[in-house]
This record gives structure tokens, C-alpha cells and sequence, in this order.
């Protein structure tokens, strides 16, 4: 049931829950999300729950202890026992975190707690928030309760900082209009996810099917430009439903991608893309090393630091960490080596972000560095192998995979999604929006339902 996409969820959790929820009065909503989010968690996960509900109470219990009043004037030794409360909570976070990874690596992949990458980033931001004077009022157990583990979150994200959910219990209403509103972004994630994203995902599949050395070198770059869209999709759709879910239950949308393949530069693709996780590196990382304020050496070591730990943070295995390191380096040589000619020919840092992005998902994608090598001398022959093993196999897969590429690049375009929300409430959009839902439940009744792509992390 923790499928946004999944029948179970679309016609039976969701309903019911929503409907108790609304008729909740507010004061108790904090309650009634708690607990419904709990049963959705362990419907899925089962006993893998009590790591959610013990890193709940911990974090709690030394945020409780660690509260102050904000503002107010402190002793030297008051500072000193606040500050390690606070190291001592991030620490055994991070440890939490650590732990469950290695575990994961090393014994079993279904000892990792599905979500637990993006919870602990919460518990994480929570407790500095406490420390730094960033929330005006303590929160009861509920509230932070319901914050960490909301269920529209829980699993994937986004990551919602606690001042910005209004968890106190008499700051949130749910209006008709946010009803509506969320359910359009639902209905949109669930037709990117459903009809797009799995859709497109054959293809790579497809390809690992076959084998890497046997496939031409144009039908390599179109896996890569597969898996891209992919996974753009898989988790685009994710945080659209996420965030209409979250309307549904009187939060603000958080917006989670700012159409990033119209970004500028791989370091802007990376401020549109996942825009919460790059917030809660820049906010609880990048800026606490020191940032870009002590020179060119700092700014340089501690965008490597921030870029290794983004791809610890996805795995464990040497691909994410070699993916992480490839996107440091590229952001470091557009900063420093590149940026005039990006500042001044804006079109060609798109052009760069739709060429090298693809090509650092091929890191992402396949986790054997085997593989991956075999891969690359497909995408750039001349480094070793053959450009054609068959050379129309790409023309075969094209005949079915083109109109998927194509709505791919056309949603890839801001324009076209900004049409789409703005239309929205128009008889033509609802018609259209009604279409997509049920082709989507065909799709996700007919087939088995596949997992969305950022559960592994």
C-alpha cells in the first residue's frame, strides 16, 4: 500500500483517510495524520516501523530538552550544553542512517527502512532548527510526530522543513480549493508516473535484458536518454502526487522540480532538480563548512564534500559515489572554468545539461563498474569496441518508443506544464485530467505494479 500507484492505495487508503481527516477538527488533524501514517508505513514495512517510531521519540525527547526560547539571552554554559544536544541528536541520526546503509550493502538490501534516507534528513533539520533559534514555538509530540512521518512523504520526500508544514496544530485548514488543487497534481503525477515513466522504462530494461556489448552505439544513447526520462518522470510524478496529497491535507505545495533540463548549467540543472534535497545540503552542509566565503580552495573542497556525501546518500555501492564525485567536478569546472562563456551564452549551458546529464545517469544506472565501462565504450565507441554490433536495432525501438520521447521532451519544456496547471479548471483540461486517472488505474490494475525508482534510496 505505500504505492501512490497502487490500487489499494488510489481507492481504499486514500478515501477513507481523507474523508476522516477533513471531518477531524483541527486541533486533533495532527492526531488522526500520525496515526494513519503509521498504519500506511507498516502496511508496507511491518516491524521496520519501530525504527521510524523509535527515531520519532528520541528526536523528540532531545528536541524537548534542547528547546529554548528564541531570542532569549544565554549563559556560556547554556550555549555550550545546547550545542551538544544538538551534535549529540545529528550524530546518532547520522548514525542511524549509516548503520541501516551499511547493513543494507552488506547483509540484506530489505534491512533498509524504506524512506529512511529522506526521515532522518528531517530529524536532522529539525533539531538544528531547534539549536538555531528557527522555530518560534515548541512543538508538542504530535507535531513533530506528524512531521516526520506524514505519509505523503514519508517514503520519498519532499523534504519539508517543520516551520514550513504549519504542524502546529491550529495553523492548518483544508479549503475546497486545495482539494481541487491536489487533486490535479495528483492525477498529473500519477499519469507521468503510470502512462510515461514506466512506459519509457521498458527500453532500459530492455537493454539490460540484451547486454550492454550487444547494442549499437545509437541505441546506447537512447537508453541513456531513457533512463533519464525515467527516472525525471518516476519522481516528478512522485512529487506532484506527494504535493497534491499534501494540499489535500492543508499544506502548501511544495514544489520539488523546476523543470531542470531548462536549466542553464549542470549546478542550475541541480538547484531545479530534487530542490529540497539541494536545500537541505546547501542550508545543513555546504553553508555550515564555511560555503563559498574562504576562497577558491574552501568553495572547491567543500562542494566535494557536499557532492560525496549526495551520492553516499543515494548508495552505498561505488557507482553513486563515483556519480556524486563526476557532478562535483563538472560544477566545479563550470564555476571556475567555464563561467564566461555560460554567463554569456546562456543556450549553451543547456545544451551541455541535455549531453551530460544523460550520460551521469549511465553512473547512477548500473552499479557494476564492469558494466558501466562496457557501456560507455558503446555510447563513445572509438575508446574501444565496435560503434555496430546490429545497426538498425535503434531503428526498431524507435518505431516504439518515439512518441514517448516525445511527450518526454515536451513536458521537459516549462511552457507546456505551466499550460497544462493554468488550464486546469477549464471543461477541456477536466475531460482530459478524467482520461488520464483512468487510463492510469487500466495501466496500474493490469499490470504488476512498479515501484517508484527513489524507493531503493
Amino acid at each position: 500500500m505505500v504505492l501512490f500507484s497502487s490500487m489499494e492505495f488510489i481507492f481504499r487508503f486514500m478515501p477513507v483517510f481523507m474523508i476522516v481527516y477533513w471531518i477531524t477538527p483541527a486541533r486533533y488533524k495532527n492526531a488522526v495524520l500520525f496515526g494513519g501514517s503509521i498504519v500506511f508505513y507498516a502496511s508496507g514495512e511491518g516491524l521496520l516501523v519501530l525504527v521510524l517510531l523509535a527515531a520519532t521519540l528520541v528526536n523528540y525527547l532531545i528536541g524537548a530538552v534542547n528547546w529554548d526560547t528564541p531570542g532569549r539571552r544565554r549563559s556560556k554554559a547554556l550555549k555550550a550544553q545546547r550545542h551538544q544536544y544538538a551534535m549529540a541528536a545529528v550524530g546518532l541520526d547520522a548514525a542511524i542512517l549509516v548503520v541501516f546503509k551499511i547493513l543494507a550493502a552488506a547483509v540484506n538490501s530489505s534491512l533498509l527502512p524504506l524512506g529512511i534516507s529522506f526521515y532522518i534528513f528531517k530529524m536532522i533539520s529539525f533539531q538544528l532548527d531547534i539549536y538555531w533559534d528557527r522555530l518560534e514555538e515548541q512543538p508538542s509530540f504530535l507535531d513533530t510526530a506528524a512531521y516526520f512521518t506524514m505519509f505523503p512523504q514519508i517514503t520519498q520526500g519532499p523534504i519539508m522543513r517543520f516551520k514550513e508544514g504549519r504542524f502546529y496544530k491550529e495553523g492548518r485548514r483544508v479549503t475546497p480549493r486545495q482539494v481541487e488543487s491536489g487533486l490535479v497534481y495528483f492525477v498529473l503525477g500519477l499519469g507521468m508516473k503510470v502512462l510515461l515513466a514506466d512506459r519509457i522504462g521498458l527500453l532500459w530494461n530492455d537493454i539490460t535484458r540484451v547486454g550492454y556489448d550487444s547494442i549499437s552505439t545509437p541505441l546506447a544513447w537512447m537508453g541513456a536518454f531513457a533512463f533519464s526520462f525515467q527516472l525525471y518522470f518516476d519522481f516528478w510524478g512522485y512529487s506532484l502526487m506527494a504535493g497534491g496529497l499534501g494540499m489535500m491535507l492543508g499544506f502548501r505545495f511544495i514544489e520539488n522540480f523546476d523543470h531542470p533540463y531548462a536549466a542553464s548549467g549542470i549546478a542550475d540543472f541541480y538547484r531545479r532538480w530534487h530542490k529540497t534535497l539541494g536545500f537541505w545540503f546547501r542550508d545543513y552542509i555546504y553553508i555550515p563548512l564555511g560555503g563559498s566565503r574562504e576562497g577558491v580552495l574552501s568553495t572547491i573542497s567543500n562542494l566535494m564534500i557536499v557532492w560525496l556525501l549526495t551520492g553516499f546518500w543515494h548508495g552505498s555501492s561505488v557507482n553513486f559515489i563515483l556519480w556524486g564525485l563526476v557532478l562535483g567536478v563538472l560544477i566545479i569546472l563550470e564555476k571556475f572554468v567555464f563561467k564566461w562563456f555560460l554567463d554569456h551564452i546562456p543556450f549553451l549551458g543547456t545544451v551541455v545539461v541535455w549531453i551530460l546529464i544523460p550520460l551521469t545517469w549511465v553512473i547512477f544506472a548500473i552499479t557494476d563498474l564492469k558494466a558501466l565501462g562496457v557501456y560507455f565504450t558503446r555510447l563513445f565507441p572509438f575508446f574501444g569496441q565496435e560503434a555496430v554490433v546490429y545497426g538498425g536495432d535503434f531503428v526498431d525501438y524507435l518505431k516504439t518508443y518515439w512518441p514517448l520521447f516525445t511527450a518526454s521532451v515536451l513536458l521537459c519544456i516549462p511552457a507546456t506544464f505551466n499550460m497544462i496547471v493554468n488550464f486546469r479548471k477549464s471543461r477541456f483540461a477536466i475531460v482530459v485530467l478524467t482520461v488520464v486517472f483512468w487510463i492510469s488505474v487500466y495501466y496500474v490494475n493490469s499490470s504488476a505494479a512498479n515501484t517508484f525508482m527513489y524507493f531503493k534510496f
